[in-house]
């Protein structure tokens, strides 16, 4: 799929999908919770959050879960944010959907919307869910599990928490995601300081997050992968939209700094590699379903 170009505002559209998506199941983000909920309540601040809820892949995932034809009573929903994929979900879909996130801030923005189905909301910590063994008929989590520290843990007990015969839906982004940014800045920050530093946090490969939930104890276990290429006018519009989207570089050991000259040489380079003739960038989003 690829999305148009446009002015920046229109760009935004596009920009839906996260940047910083998890580590490849191993504890080698090593975020601290603190940055976590910080970074989540400041989304909730920003009056452009409304405009950066996951929107497309918050379609989608509804979209794949109504395709199934089994209804569950009860469906949690980890990383739900303000309520992105309650907004989509058919109404008599299910008697409770559970709303959970990290920020209380966040989880509770849009209070007053009514949604299609019943509601309940839980702050929790993502790296221990507050659910009993058994207990869960349907988890589903869109674009919220790249903060987790620990990726195999949270899935083994996503999967103690379902019900036998249960359902875990989630929609993650790919190895590809944000190669175009990553390589420029790579390519820059080698020539202006002789030294790379994590820009973007590491992204889960298919067949690793596959290994994962099959060592987590899920059966059956399927994948679906689909490109999404953004056009913006140039780097900075991109950047901008990450921003604004409220996530960033949560990896402790780097350098927390880029200088203005290593960002003109990014978006030179980004330019030159990726441009296209009509003057705007491409940026790729990997999404897989699982």
């Amino acid at each position: 799929m690829r999305l148009p170009s446009g002015s920046p505002k229109d760009s935004r559209f596009g920009s839906f999908l996260k940047n910083f998506f998890g580590g490849r199941g191993l504890k080698l983000l090593n975020i601290p919770q603190q940055t976590i909920r910080v970074a989540r309540n400041l989304f909730s601040a920003l009056a452009l959050s409304f405009d950066f809820d996951g929107l497309g892949a918050k379609i989608f995932l509804a979209g794949y879960f109504m395709v199934i034809k089994r209804r569950f009573p009860t469906i949690v929903d980890l990383g739900s944010g303000a309520g992105h994929v309650a907004k989509f979900l058919e109404e008599g879909s299910t008697e409770k959907l559970i709303m959970c996130d990290e920020s209380k801030l966040l989880l509770n923005r849009d209070e007053d919307v009514k949604y299609p189905v019943n509601t309940e909301r839980v702050v929790y910590e993502n790296e221990v869910l507050p659910f009993e063994e058994n207990s869960i008929p349907a988890v589903i989590s869109s674009m919220a599990l790249h903060w987790t520290n620990d990726l195999p843990g949270i899935l083994i007990q996503i999967n103690r928490a379902l019900k036998p015969d249960g359902l875990f839906l989630a929609a993650l982004l790919g190895g590809d995601t944000l190669f175009e940014l990553r390589t420029s800045i790579q390519l820059a920050e080698q020539e202006r300081g002789g030294g790379l530093s994590p820009r973007v946090s590491p992204f889960a490969e298919s067949r690793d997050a596959t290994n994962l939930l099959t060592r987590a104890g899920f059966a059956l276990t399927t994948v679906d992968v689909e490109d999404i290429v953004v056009e913006y006018p140039s780097m900075f519009h991109l950047i901008e939209d990450l921003e604004a989207m409220g996530d960033s570089n949560g990896i402790l050991v780097r350098n927390p700094f880029i200088k203005r000259d290593t960002l003109i040489a990014a978006a030179a380079i980004y330019e030159a590699a990726h441009g296209n003739e009509d003057g705007t960038v491409p940026a790729t989003f990997q999404v897989r379903y699982h």
